[in-house]
């Protein structure tokens, strides 16, 4: 009898002591972190309406807002568009704010050679690039998005897709606007034509569903489920990276999938070979180039910290917490607004 207890004891001693082992092999490389996201529901002292948005205190904790890219962002959305900001492309060190008529008045050679003064100042190197960056006060307008996330998220959720990626998509692609990019893309999540239809919308001659909202942000919230979570999970296991789905590294890595597509986020990766799944990660993909993946697709995930810090401070000045009413049903719904 003493024995079989002994047995027994030791069987369960070595299943404590294999568990991580036999939960990686069933899961794959997932772990479980307590979430710092939460949904929060608040109004401007200016609207006559409450809205509900994505809180993510690990955007502080693990001091993303302090890192010199996102920083860069945040300054560049203070400027118009008549501004231009030089800085070294590599860090984003701001070296001198002038207006984009002086540059625009330097010939050729005149700019050359003010680059060149600069990488030596700077010791860039020959090769270091010099970047004339105008300002984006006039694209991004935090209030006119409000309305706008507020339904993505209760969309978002409703498909069964985490609303963290409805909120950061629709604060960086044409925010409060309608219109097509460079490469394609359409609407207010920026999906190009073929993604749209494999995600269920019509896009023909006549019907571009890209434009109507609720079916935009269905098509959106498709694509991140059935395609860039996935994706993203396979690199983290290919590489044998530990992570949780909450992460905001993870939730970055699966924005530029969103963006730039698993194709060229794979190459890039592929460059940087990393040993761990963390911020390190994130800020190497900053400095890495890969094909199509260039200056666009890094700057993506720097602007989506941006816009969400500046959201953030936006309620910090702003915002108030919606009152709470309990109706006859024992819901609690804001009183006094919608």
């Amino acid at each position: 009898m003493r024995s079989k207890r002994m047995l027994y004891g030791g069987f369960i001693l070595v299943l404590i002591m294999c568990w991580p082992l036999i939960y990686t092999g069933f899961w794959g490389n997932a772990v479980v972190e307590p979430n710092a996201t939460e949904i929060r529901r608040f109004a401007l002292a200016s609207s006559d309406f409450c809205t509900q948005v994505i809180i993510d205190s690990t955007i502080y904790t693990q001091h993303w807002d302090t890192l010199i890219q996102p920083r860069f962002w945040r300054y560049a959305m203070d400027f118009g568009p008549d501004t231009v900001i030089v800085n070294i492309a590599k860090t984003r060190e701001i070296i001198e704010v002038m207006p984009l008529a002086t540059v625009q008045s330097w010939g050729e050679k005149q700019k050359k050679a003010y680059e060149d003064s600069l990488r030596v100042a700077y010791h860039t190197g020959k090769k270091g690039e010099i970047f004339f960056t105008t300002g984006r006060k006039h694209f991004y307008h935090i209030h006119k998005v409000l309305p706008e996330i507020d339904r993505a998220i209760e969309i978002f959720q409703k498909e069964g897709t985490d609303p963290w990626y409805a909120q950061s998509i629709l604060l960086i692609e044409s925010p409060g606007r309608l219109q097509f990019s460079t490469e394609g893309a359409y609407g207010a999540f920026q999906l190009m034509e073929g993604v749209a239809r494999e995600q269920g919308l019509i896009v023909n001659d006549s019907i571009d569903e890209r434009a109507q909202f609720d079916k935009a942000a269905q098509g959106a919230a498709r694509l991140i489920r059935r395609v860039c979570l996935p994706k993203a999970r396979d690199l983290c296991k290919k590489y044998k990276l530990n992570y949780a789905e909450h992460e905001l590294w993870f939730r970055l890595l699966t924005m530029h999938i969103y963006h730039a597509g698993i194709g060229n986020v794979r190459r890039v990766v592929q460059k940087i070979r990393p040993q761990k799944g963390d911020q390190t990660l994130i800020t190497k993909i900053w400095q890495t180039k890969s094909r199509r993946f260039g200056n666009a697709s890094q700057n993506y995930s720097q602007i989506t910290l941006a816009t969400l810090l500046e959201l953030d401070e936006l309620i910090q000045k702003e915002g108030i917490f919606c009152p709470l009413a309990q109706e006859a049903n024992g819901e609690l719904v804001p009183r006094g607004l919608r």
